[in-house]
């Protein structure tokens, strides 16, 4: 298993050469990018070659880039204001497709296979109207993806309108045949549960999100926590079940307090955490 960590990890952190290079030295061998401005422009073509040379210097491949999910009006904080594909007014879904745009333009610098994409808020609700919008927005989205190699991969988040039974049912309604999906573990095991949710979306997945949480907000803890803050997600029975895809840590960095620890306390709590998630999966494989 190739070793894969979002970048959402250090999200309150500028995505530095160093850093990059301290995950590389961390045992990860690619990364997903987490499009926000406070965590590197990807709006700034220089700053997006810059990127990319480090992430050459680091011996880091690219798996895929998160799209942007909040407008960002400063870059020197995280935004709360979020950007939706599926809003029913147009001009601020407009808003959301350049940024969308924005970020796949980073393939002429960074190629990437998958734009891992929300479909919308955890607000919205699974109201025609914002079906209608999010199908106005992929059915461009998807073209403009493909011819700079990447395929759109949208994944179940809390909420009504991207749930695992409502993407399925879009895909179908819509036949956006292009379109594959983003299993987000620990999403689903804050809404009907991961074995269920995963038993409706597993033939389309191409790409997992790896986290934990106690089923009640979305923690983003490594799996195989310390004992007192692990979650309580099954991992046997939910890597037994996972297709062969891509399993991506998208972790928050903890604690999360004024003043965060140093990287490489993160970067050894993953790696724990990546070891438990191998001897998983080799024990689950066949034995010949």
């Amino acid at each position: 298993m190739q070793r894969t960590l979002s970048t959402y990890v250090f999200i309150k952190r500028k995505l530095k050469p160093a850093l990059l290079a301290e995950i590389a030295r961390s045992g990860v061998g690619a990364v997903e990018l987490f499009c926000a401005r406070s965590h590197f422009d990807y709006r700034s073509e220089d700053a997006v070659s810059e990127l990319a040379a480090a992430l050459r210097d680091s011996n880091l491949a690219v798996h895929a880039v998160h799209a942007p999910a909040e407008r960002d009006f400063s870059l020197t904080r995280e935004s709360s204001v979020p950007l939706s594909i599926s809003d029913p007014e147009r001009s601020r879904r407009s808003e959301a497709v350049d940024e969308v745009k924005r970020a796949l333009d980073m393939a002429e610098h960074i190629p990437f296979r998958y734009l891992v994409q929300h479909m919308g808020t955890s607000r919205d609700p699974a109201d025609q109207r914002f079906f209608d919008a999010a199908f106005s927005s992929l059915e461009h989205l998807r073209i403009f993806a493909k011819e700079r190699g990447v395929t759109i991969a949208l994944e179940n988040t809390p909420g009504d309108l991207a749930a695992p039974a409502n993407l399925r049912q879009f895909l179908a309604e819509t036949r956006l045949v292009d379109l594959r999906l983003c299993f987000d573990v620990g999403h689903a095991h804050l809404a009907r549960g991961v074995l269920p949710s995963l038993e409706i979306m597993r033939d389309l997945v191409v790409t997992a999100h790896v986290h934990d949480n106690h089923g009640l907000k979305d923690e983003h803890l490594a799996p195989y926590e310390n004992a007192d803050q692990a979650g309580t997600i099954d991992w046997k029975a939910a890597l037994a079940l996972l297709p062969p895809v891509p399993l991506v840590f998208e972790l928050k960095e903890q604690p999360t307090y004024a003043e965060p620890a140093p990287a490489s306390v993160t970067l050894d709590a993953a790696r724990k955490s990546f070891d438990r998630i191998e001897e998983e999966l080799d024990s689950a494989r066949p034995q010949t």
